[in-house]
Parts: structure tokens; sequence; C-alpha cells
């Protein structure tokens, strides 16, 4: 077999099994993988307050506010650290579910992500 009919062969069996295992499911979406919103804190509410979701995506808090601030959802599946100003947290929705969430030093602040 000459070296261009390898490459061709070689070539024709990778594009097989990768449309063979995109098609059956096997490659996983990870967090890098995954679809990514981004909701910004400033002064003193979350924007946007609520957002919409398909699951596996992969949302991220930023706080541009000049005080700090963090995000804990009621059912406390999700819980950030205290973040200061520029700081994020990130967190990955896998199940669908309405999932409402607050700041806990500024109760007032209030959000919701809708995972379908």
């Amino acid at each position: 077999m000459k070296l261009s009919s390898c490459v061709r062969a070689a070539a024709a069996l990778l594009l097989a099994f990768a449309a063979m295992t995109t098609a059956s499911g096997i490659f996983a979406v990870t967090p890098a993988d995954s679809p990514q919103v981004e909701v910004k804190i400033d002064n003193f509410s979350f924007g946007p307050g609520t957002i919409t979701v398909p699951a596996g995506t992969t949302v991220r808090w930023v706080n541009h506010d000049d005080i700090p601030h963090n995000v804990v959802s009621n059912d406390k599946s999700f819980k950030s650290k205290v973040l200061d100003t520029d700081e994020a947290f990130t967190y990955t929705f896998t199940k669908a579910g309405t999932y409402d969430y607050f700041c806990s030093i500024h109760p007032k602040m209030t959000g919701k992500v809708v995972v379908q």
C-alpha cells in the first residue's frame, strides 16, 4: 500500500469513528465543553435577573460591584465564596429545574436560573 493510500484509509477510519461516536453519544459534555452564560453582579442586583438555559450550561457570575457579594441557591445546591470586585463564581447546571438564588450578604438581591 502506498503512503497516500494509507493516509486516505486512516482519514476515512477517523471520520467513520467520529461519526459513530458522535451519533451514539460516546463523547460526554464536560464543563469546559459546555455553553457558558454570564450574570453580572452590579449595583446590588443580578443581571439578567432570570436566565433560561439548557442542561449542561455553565453559569458564571462576575461581581462588578465595588462591594462584596456572594451567590447562594435557595436549595443549597450551590454556594459561592464571598466575591470581591471582579471575582467570579461558576456552576454547571446538569439537571432540569428552577434554581432560585440570592446574595446572603444582601438578601434582597435575588435571581433565578431555569434549566430546560
